[in-house]
């Protein structure tokens, strides 16, 4: 046997349960937020229908108070308390909104194929409220989540089985988004006789050769295995170890070579008695990207009109504090490698362009950009607009134009678009955006090829409720203020 046991202390060798303790408690405080959300839903939803509880039929009264047991009862029944949507995705809120449509739907047709006297008016009331009650409850408990792993509580521990280059990817993409709940506590490696075993990949200890998975669960107390694509583990060697798991209720996840695909884009379809996964091509043009076209110049030019005050004193502020126009024209490469005039307030002084050149060594970004930390062309007012993010406000004419959108990657510079390799060049087949994934991952804080890769999955996974929940994040980035400069 090849696995190695010096590397660990005796404790870590005790086998823990599959649904951790924590999970249970989660699981059940759950169930009580969201009876609790149903209730207020249905008291709220009373009070404002009925004036007095005489005035409302028995059916309305029985309903109200069956909701706080019915709505857990359908959440579950929606799969809205599986153990691996906690904390990440955006799964666990489209299963509770499935469970609200999913309960108005029954109300209509029982009430109707009964002759039941229901009020549509508290029906329509009381189920969306408790719904909408329900999701902010579970993202509040989401975060709280996110601040516990981050302390690196509540984490799954992790076997990670491939080569070394792919472990060492995945158990530093883990660290830097503690809130996936992930911790890689050992790794199982193609080796060669006994070489190697012992060593560690970024501080994680190699304790066996790639069969040796299962073994290694046990000594570590893991609860997970994650294979990452491996030509040395064939189907016949997964289906070995999943039998092992299977055994001590393990979880195996297994990470297919089409990295940075997934969600609706992918289904597993049998062909001739085998599982193959098939990949559909990224929705770039169609009915979907003329609704995210619309949605987005109607949602620029209303957040115009609201922003008008706004624009006026920031405006003010950037023309008294330093000589120069105070927007920041730019040319940058959009869809297609088409080029626009992006807008921006300005930040800088007047002469930064011509600056730059004498600032180049003090880069502080690998790829092709070009950012300085404590940029000297940087004005006192421009550091506080740039931090959360109000001088690319006027980008919102941009969207309205039609030039850009409001979620997409990142809008490159010509300089740098005539650099890009032709995988990098797949980020211009989308409009460039206000926001995106790198603005909620790090912003400039990011190391390039991490922003390409972001920009590239946007790219490859694009949907309607992907744009949403970016939009959603990007508060919470800006308010921040990290990553900005």
């Amino acid at each position: 046997m090849a696995v190695t046991n010096d590397v660990f202390s005796p404790a870590l060798a005790l086998r823990m349960d599959t649904t951790y303790g924590w999970e249970k408690r989660y699981i059940a405080r759950a169930i009580v937020v969201d009876s609790l959300c149903a209730l207020i839903g249905a008291l709220v939803g009373f009070g404002i229908r009925f004036d007095t509880p005489d005035a409302a039929p028995f059916p309305n009264m029985a309903l109200g108070v069956g909701l706080p047991i019915i709505w857990p009862m359908l959440v579950a029944l929606s799969r809205g308390y599986a153990p691996g949507l906690l904390g990440v995705g955006s799964e666990e809120f489209r299963r509770l909104l499935n469970a609200a449509i999913g309960l108005t739907a029954t109300v209509a047709v029982l009430a109707y194929a009964t002759k039941t006297e229901i009020s549509r008016g508290y029906v329509l009331l009381a189920i969306p409220l408790a719904a909408f009650l329900n999701l902010v409850a579970r993202y509040v408990m989401r975060k709280r989540l996110h601040l516990l792993r981050a302390r690196g509580q509540c984490m799954r521990r992790v076997v990670a089985v491939g080569h070394r280059a792919a472990v060492t990817a995945l158990i530093r993409q883990f660290r830097r988004e503690p809130y996936h709940g992930m911790g890689i506590v050992a790794a199982c490696v193609p080796t060669r006789g006994g070489e190697g075993l012992g060593r560690r990949l970024d501080g994680v200890p190699v304790m066996g050769h790639l069969a040796d998975a299962s073994r290694v669960v046990r000594l570590v107390g893991a609860d997970t295995v994650a294979v990452l694509a491996c030509p040395e583990m064939d189907g016949a060697e997964l289906r070995q170890l999943a039998w092992q798991l299977e055994k001590t209720g393990t979880d195996l996840c297994v990470a297919p070579a089409l990295l940075d695909v997934a969600g609706p884009r992918t289904t597993i379809r049998p062909v001739a008695g085998l599982p193959l996964i098939h990949v559909d091509h990224p929705e770039l043009v169609g009915a979907k990207r003329l609704v995210k076209n619309v949605f987005d110049r109607i949602a620029a030019t209303v957040a115009l009109l609201f922003l008008v005050p706004v624009f006026l004193v920031i405006a003010v502020l950037v023309k008294v504090t330093s000589p120069g126009p105070v927007l920041f024209r730019q040319t940058r490469v959009g869809k297609d490698g088409a080029e626009f005039r992006m807008l921006k307030f300005r930040t800088m002084v007047h002469d930064a362009e011509q600056l730059k050149n004498e600032l180049t060594t003090q880069n502080e970004t690998d790829g092709v950009l070009f950012k300085i930390k404590s940029d000297p062309r940087v004005t006192r007012v421009g550091s506080c607009l740039r931090r959360y993010s109000l001088d690319e406000l006027p980008q919102l004419i941009n969207v309205m134009l039609g030039e850009m959108s409001l979620v997409g990657p990142r809008p490159p510079l010509p300089e740098e678009a005539a650099q890009y390799g032709r995988v990098v060049r797949r980020r211009l087949v989308v409009k460039p955006g206000m926001t995106g994934l790198w603005q909620i991952s790090g912003r400039s804080d990011l190391a390039w090829d991490e922003a390409v890769r972001l920009d590239l999955q946007y790219v490859e996974n694009w949907s309607l409720a992907l744009d949403m929940l970016i939009l959603w994040k990007t508060v919470a980035a800006v308010i921040r203020g990290s990553g900005a400069y």
